[in-house]
């Protein structure tokens, strides 16, 4: 079962990540990036790596990938050219339901085994590391990912003549 789920997450994996360079909507784009972003999640849940799963869908496909298209959706990527039609929607709709019923089996397969998800001080070992040894580094990544967001909230805010 494990094989199985592991080849259909990554060819659902492959085929949104084509989907995104073909696309030639942004917002199609970024859309299909989060759910290449959710099936490497699930993929990172198969290798028993449960917090890099959670990390990869929480931080990425959750609240990076909300940036960018807020981003995208204030500069307005459809102003002087025609919305593309989008009859083959279905697809892409099929393979985010699989990816997350395959997620949904992973996880019910994970609580029928009694498997507590994370080993024991896993967590804690990571917290103590990224507060500890590696807090200065920790915090400038931070500042940088706020600068960044701040700067491309004003270069959007240029481009759309706000």
């Amino acid at each position: 079962m494990e094989h199985v789920l592991f080849f259909v997450l990554s060819a659902t994996c492959v085929a949104s990540v084509l989907g995104m360079i073909l696309s030639r909507d942004q917002t199609r784009g970024a859309l299909f990036l989060v759910l290449a972003f959710a099936a490497l999640g699930g993929i990172f849940g198969l290798l028993d790596a449960p917090f890099v799963a959670a990390v990869q869908v929480l931080i990425y496909a959750g609240a990076i990938m909300v940036l960018f298209l807020f981003v995208l959706m204030t500069t307005d990527p459809a102003e002087g050219r025609e919305q593309e039609k989008g009859r083959w929607l279905g697809i892409p709709a099929v393979l985010l339901s699989l990816v997350l019923l395959a997620e949904l089996l992973l996880a019910l397969r994970s609580v029928a085994g009694g498997a507590s998800g994370l080993a024991a001080g896993s967590t804690d070992r990571l917290g103590g590391l990224l507060l500890g040894k590696y807090l200065y580094a920790f915090e400038i990544a931070s500042i940088l990912i706020v600068a960044a967001l701040t700067g491309a909230m004003a270069l959007a805010g240029r481009k759309g003549g706000r």
